[in-house]
Formats: structure tokens, sequence, C-alpha cells
């Protein structure tokens, strides 16, 4: 009993000069807004990046070779290819690389360390999203493009209306892991002195000298996160589910 007595006052006394001491709680709120603002402006740049990709890709697989000679298929054909490039590299290389690159070489001359991270995390979840999203779109029969055709739809409103909300629901699960991964990924930014949530947690860490409640308390932020994200995934597929019984 003594020793439990003497393990909860020291338990108190570091949660004290951890996170209530100077007001040092702030400093992780902080983090976490500074991880979920470059999560979420990240995650819509990959996905506007990834759609784009996606759909030059999966348009030169399907009807590439059957398209006659012209401006158009030459276009589509640059377009995949710089397309191809562009996942090759970006999957290749590591996301911390890519994020040093972003910061010493292509923005050296901008102080803003979350348009850094924006960049860097955004361009870098677009080739996997594209790849999610194209594998989606050649899961969908050939027959449902045929079908929009016979109705009087071009291939842009087919892909809009016909093939596109089929491949959302076929990708979602793949999707969110990808979110999840870039939200875990956002946990690097240290390396570039964004004071984000890892780095938050790291920088008590070295006032305190306590490592375990605050890279715990980081921890816990980040399992919280990707459990409300996963939830709310999962809320919006059973609601597509649904929709598909009506």
């Amino acid at each position: 009993m003594y020793w439990l007595m003497n393990a909860w006052a020291d338990f108190q006394r570091k949660f004290y000069v951890c996170f209530i001491k100077e007001d040092r709680w702030k400093m992780m709120l902080e983090g976490l807004g500074i991880t979920l603002k470059i999560t979420f402006f990240a995650l819509i740049v990959g996905l506007i990046i990834g759609i784009c990709v996606a759909l030059v890709r999966s348009t030169w697989d399907r009807n590439g070779k059957a398209m006659h000679k012209g401006w158009r298929k030459l276009l589509l054909r640059v377009a995949n290819r710089i397309s191809v490039i562009y996942v090759t590299v970006m999957r290749g290389t590591p996301v911390m690389v890519q994020l040093l690159i972003w910061y010493f070489v292509i923005l050296v001359a901008s102080n803003n360390k979350q348009l850094v991270a924006i960049c860097a995390f955004g361009i870098n979840s677009g080739a996997y999203v594209a790849e999610i999203f194209r594998a989606g779109i050649m899961s969908i029969d050939y027959g449902q493009t045929e079908a929009g055709r016979s109705l009087g739809f071009n291939y842009v409103q087919t892909m809009r209306y016909i093939i596109l909300p089929q491949a959302v629901k076929n990708v979602l699960p793949t999707l969110c892991n990808e979110f999840i991964a870039l939200l875990k990924e956002t946990s690097i930014c240290g390396y570039i002195g964004l004071a984000e949530l890892t780095r938050a947690g790291d920088i008590i860490r070295g006032r305190t000298y306590i490592a375990f409640l605050p890279l715990f308390a980081v921890a816990i932020g980040y399992l919280v996160m990707v459990i409300i994200l996963t939830w709310l995934i999962g809320k919006l597929e059973r609601r597509l589910r649904a929709s598909d019984v009506r």
C-alpha cells in the first residue's frame, strides 16, 4: 500500500512537471492543431492530384490504344507518361527526403514551414491516392461505360455520374488507410523545426528529462485521432451501402 502511494505521488509530480508547469499542455494542444491542419490540407491536395492522375492513367489504359492518331491522343500519351513518372518518383523515395527537399531546395526562400509540409505530404499522398483510384476505376466493368454511352452521356459525364461513384465505394477502405498513414507521417515534421504533436512531446521530454508521460500522451493523441477517423469513414461506408440497398 505504501508503495502504491509513493508511485501515485511520483506520477502526480511528473504529470505536473510535464503538462501543468509553465502551461506545457498548451504546447501539446498547439502541436495537435498543427498536425490536424497539415493533415487536412495535405489530404485535399492529395485527393485533387490523385483523382486527376488516376483519370489520366485509367483513360489511357482503357482507351489509349483505340484512339485515333491526333493531338488528343498525343496529349493523353504525354500526360500519362508524366503521371507514371510522378507516381514512380513519389512512391520510390522516402517521404522524409521529399520533405527535406521541399524545405531546403524548392521552398528554401519561404518561411512558412506549414506550407512546406502541406506541399510535401500532399504531393506525396497524391501518388498513392492516384493508384488507389486507378485500381477502383479499372475494377468497374467496361459495360458500365458502354451503358453510359448508350444513355447519351459523353466520356466525362460517364466518369462523373457512373464510374467514379462506384469506384469511390470500392476504394473507400483503402483510402481510409492512406489517410491514416498520412496523419502519422506528419510526425516527421520536426525535422524542419515544425512543432507539431510529436515534436511538442519531444520538446517537453527534453526540458523535463521525463520521457514516458509526454511520449505516451503523443501516442494517445494519434490513437484517438485514428479511431475517430476510422469511425467516420466506417459511418460513411455504411451510409453508401445503405444507399445501394435503396
